[in-house]
């Protein structure tokens, strides 16, 4: 649930800017791309941090290696947001990310189903989690789709 708050509020107060006179912030397409990247950033710090041992439990026991997986992901949800700052690979960068949240999600099924908690915070639900889902990779599409880089 927090990673969806900090996009959004990330998202508000870097368009209030925009109408306040910033005038790089004036569009919806720059303040998307830094919002998604604050959240990308936020959204690996688990994979190294205090929520590392949740995340890997997070990975269903068919895929080997989870402790690896974990930080390959993170790794990825890093350099994706990046990416999505530097206008001649943002496009790449929406889409990859778009790729891997949807490759994670079994691992977001997995915590709901099993009712697992994530830094000692019960797991999003199911339904939320898929309409959060939706939200970053609907975000993620718009950015690709609207990129001008």
């Amino acid at each position: 649930m927090v990673p969806a708050i900090v996009l959004l509020a990330s998202f508000a107060i870097l368009r209030v800017a925009g109408f306040l006179g910033v005038s790089a912030l004036d569009n919806w397409n720059l303040p998307l791309r830094i919002a998604l990247f604050v959240m990308f950033l936020l959204a690996a710090s688990p994979h190294w941090g205090r929520g590392r041992t949740d995340l890997i439990r997070m990975v269903p026991p068919a895929f080997p290696f989870p402790a690896t997986i974990i930080t390959i992901t993170g790794v990825l949800e890093i350099l994706g947001a990046v990416g999505l700052l530097i206008p001649r690979t943002t496009r790449a960068a929406a889409v990859c990310l778009a790729i891997l949240l949807m490759a994670m999600f079994p691992a977001n099924i997995r915590a709901a189903r099993e009712r697992l908690t994530i830094l000692g915070r019960p797991a999003t639900g199911l339904v939320l989690r898929t309409v959060m889902q939706l939200m970053f990779i609907g975000a993620l599409a718009a950015v690709a789709a609207f990129n001008h880089g």
